[in-house]
């Protein structure tokens, strides 16, 4: 089967309910599934899927409740984190996912203060009035990680709500994690991420001004700067680009251009058999296969025929992905 592909941004999302403001009556009194959900991977939406399973069977909405930032920026703030997913994105595939809604709490010295049993009281029972929770069999929580399944058991006894963890998930021997789908990343292995993701992974952004080398060189680029702490290996990749509601394919270059001027990471895409104007344009590009590392070149005249030969590559491999 072809790698499937994630939900095209559309409308902006009505704003998200976070801890310290009201929480919209229709989201109160439902089935709450708790974690950081970065990529919304495979894992994560067996943790959704249960939560709305017993939703439904109670009648009550199902609720996604996350953190912003994520906890290591606040605990290691001089070290970047490489994000799957935004919280704009990560709503967004939580809400394709099938729950109603998304909760969000400001992850902040404050917060983190809470012991697990504080967090329970004012977030779970008095903020979100939860009659269920789910969770990832190793989530942690409150001050110290004092907070677990065993915990939340217990406090569910005592305010009325079920809990429930999820089992790990694993596929080929290896955990379905965010952390592994880093690495998988970090290694250009976008295969191997979309397997544990299940879907192909995806950043989105504007479309912003660049030098405009590729025209001069006959394959001008809609150019996406991608988060400081993205961690994809630099290097060609075949892609799928996604702009109005529709996805074409093309050929990314993410790097550095050591042939031109080894500055900051940008990610340029060269889409085939389309034109128009994208600049500032909110845009999506899926990585469907890795072609090659970035190399260095000692004129145009070779660059432009790893290109072509790129194009090529790029085209065979997303031809194949399709009759997949």
């Amino acid at each position: 089967m072809p790698l499937i592909l994630p939900p095209l941004p559309s409308a902006p999302t009505k704003p998200l309910p976070r801890f310290g403001a009201p929480c919209p009556e229709a989201l109160r009194g439902g089935v709450v599934a708790i974690g950081n959900f970065d990529g919304v991977h495979r894992g994560h939406r067996a943790v959704l899927e249960a939560a709305i399973t017993e939703a439904r069977s109670k009648g009550c909405p199902a609720l996604a409740l996350t953190f912003e930032p994520h906890p290591r920026a606040l605990f290691q703030p001089t070290s970047p984190l490489f994000r799957l997913t935004d919280l704009e994105t990560k709503a967004a595939l939580i809400e394709a996912a099938g729950m109603d809604g998304v909760a969000v709490a400001d992850f902040n010295e404050s917060f983190a203060a809470l012991t697990a049993e504080d967090f329970v009281r004012a977030v779970l029972v008095d903020w979100l009035e939860a009659t269920g929770v789910v969770i990832g069999h190793d989530f942690q929580f409150g001050t110290k990680r004092g907070g677990d399944v065993t915990l939340l058991t217990r406090c569910g006894a005592e305010f009325g709500f079920t809990t429930q963890a999820i089992a790990p998930l694993t596929e080929g021997g290896t955990s379905v994690s965010s952390s592994a789908i880093r690495h998988c990343l970090r290694d250009g292995d976008v295969a191997g991420a979309a397997l544990l993701l299940g879907r192909a992974y995806f950043v989105t952004g504007p479309v912003i001004h660049g030098e405009k080398r590729g025209r001069d060189l006959g394959y001008p680029t809609a150019n996406v700067r991608l988060d400081a702490g993205n961690g994809l290996a630099h290097g060609i990749y075949a892609v799928r680009f996604g702009v109005d509601g529709v996805w074409h394919d093309g050929v990314a270059s993410f790097g550095r251009r050591p042939t031109f001027d080894n500055g900051a990471p940008l990610l340029e895409t060269f889409v085939f058999d389309f034109s128009g104007d994208l600049y500032d344009r909110m845009v999506s590009i899926a990585f469907i296969g890795r072609i090659r590392d970035e190399l260095r070149f000692t004129g145009i005249e070779p660059l432009i025929a790893q290109m072509d030969d790129d194009s090529l590559q790029a085209r065979a491999i997303l031809s194949r992905d399709q009759a997949s």
